[in-house]
């Protein structure tokens, strides 16, 4: 009995969501193949919980893009906009759509649909110019949500702080604006009760990660942060606030559990234990991971399973009762937190150090993303002066494999595993 739940139980949360996460593609790509519009938002702030109110499917084009680069066509469609007339030097998100937009949808994993609109908030400033090319492309209406952020390091106001109490009445305006944009786009009336539905399923799916984040600080640790955390992300955002994603998390939960209670590791054998920080290297995902796993570097954690979830890690619980006032707040301190996970890395970092009990940092900015990548070099020396923690600083890119020498990664990558090894032996 004990080896068929092993089997039934180990590897499930990998299978089920990559699962998961294909059959949303194939929705989409039957949406777009019957004519279907969508709704395009953005992994930080999408504010899937109102859209789905109104039946509206939604789009990542950050996920299509990277799939691009997972299946390795990237540069297909970044030389596509760069003809078109977008810069080298323009974000490769923006670029690998555009180049999906311009061939009618097609991309690796089938097609996806035009939008109807676009929603976003204000945690990328690329958010806000991105949705202006599709107003242009699509003459679509787009909409705005502007969260407030923590206006400097250490200063977040909390629910009953005079700060907090304007910034919400501020959020909460802004909530039933979309709520009326979304009535007109959609044809669809605002139900109270379905909304308090919706919050419900989101507050079990954001319980739950936030439980799974807490018990990688397991040793060993129960899961690797680059790999199986980028597909456990993508069910966060595409399987936000439905029941399908609540019982998923519930489950990882469950198989995290088991693993802790009996001592079961991820595949690599853990040697290091290691925090990263930024965007993967998706167009040699695999390799990048395996640069350190050969060494027994395992990935305990990461800031982008923070802000790439849209705040969700902070493990949020929206109050049935006002679920408008409740879910204004909700995306106020959801979408600070992952700006604070971007912006204010340094004091999240330092905490990270001591709960996960790290042996060293891996900073990796990115080309094609100065959001992220701005600044790592500060945060790393303020992290290395509150924490005697050793720290790599890498440079590839998310999405465009001409800005990535595998050899120098592996060099440095090398380099940086020796000196752990050395530091182990004279402690």
């Amino acid at each position: 009995m004990a080896e068929q739940k092993n089997s039934s139980i180990l590897g499930r949360g990998n299978r089920e969501g990559s699962a998961l996460v294909r059959q949303w593609f194939d929705e989409l790509n039957e949406l777009a193949e019957n004519d279907g519009q969508a709704a395009y938002v953005f992994v930080m702030g999408s504010i899937g919980e109102i859209l789905q109110v109104f039946d509206i499917p939604v789009v990542f084009p950050e996920v299509n893009a990277l799939q691009t680069a997972v299946r390795r066509v990237s540069h297909e469609y970044l030389g596509e906009a760069e003809d078109y007339g977008y810069s080298p030097d323009s974000c490769g998100y923006v670029k690998a759509d555009i180049g999906i937009q311009l061939r009618e949808g097609e991309y690796p994993m089938g097609r996806v649909p035009k939008p109807a609109l676009s929603v976003h908030t204000n945690a990328c400033n690329i958010y806000l110019k991105w949705a202006e090319i599709w107003q242009r492309m699509y003459d679509i209406p787009i909409f705005t949500m502007d969260v407030p952020g923590t206006r400097t390091a250490g200063s977040q106001s909390w629910p009953g702080d005079r700060k907090f109490v304007n910034d919400h009445k501020y959020v909460t305006a802004q909530v039933k604006e979309l709520f009326a944009l979304c009535e007109k786009v959609s044809g669809v009336q605002f139900d109270i009760d379905k909304l308090r539905e919706i919050l419900g399923y989101a507050n079990r799916m954001n319980q739950g990660w936030k439980r799974v984040l807490e018990l990688n600080q397991n040793r060993p640790s129960l899961f690797n942060a680059l790999t199986d955390g980028t597909v456990f992300l993508g069910i966060t955002n595409v399987y936000r606030g439905t029941e399908i994603g609540a019982k998923y998390f519930e489950d990882l939960v469950e198989e995290m559990e088991y693993k802790a209670d009996e001592g079961i590791g991820t595949d690599c054998e853990e040697k290091y234990r290691l925090l990263f920080v930024g965007v993967p290297c998706y167009p040699i995902f695999r390799r990048f991971n395996e640069m350190f796993s050969n060494w027994g570097g395992t990935f305990i954690s990461s800031t982008y399973l923070w802000f790439a979830s849209g705040g969700n890690n902070f493990g949020f619980q929206y109050d049935l009762n006002n679920p408008i006032e409740s879910l204004a707040e909700g995306i106020l301190i959801s979408v600070r937190d992952a700006m604070d996970s971007m912006f204010f890395q340094d004091q999240v970092l330092v905490k990270m150090v001591d709960s996960f009990q790290a042996d060293g940092i891996v900073y990796h900015p990115v080309k094609s993303c100065r959001t992220v990548s701005t600044g790592l070099l500060d945060n790393r020396r303020a992290v290395m002066a509150a924490r005697d923690i050793p720290s790599l600083f890498i440079e590839s890119d998310m999405v465009d494999r001409r800005a990535i020498s595998e050899a120098q990664l592996k060099n440095r990558i090398d380099a940086f595993f020796e000196g752990l090894a050395s530091r182990r032996e004279r402690s």
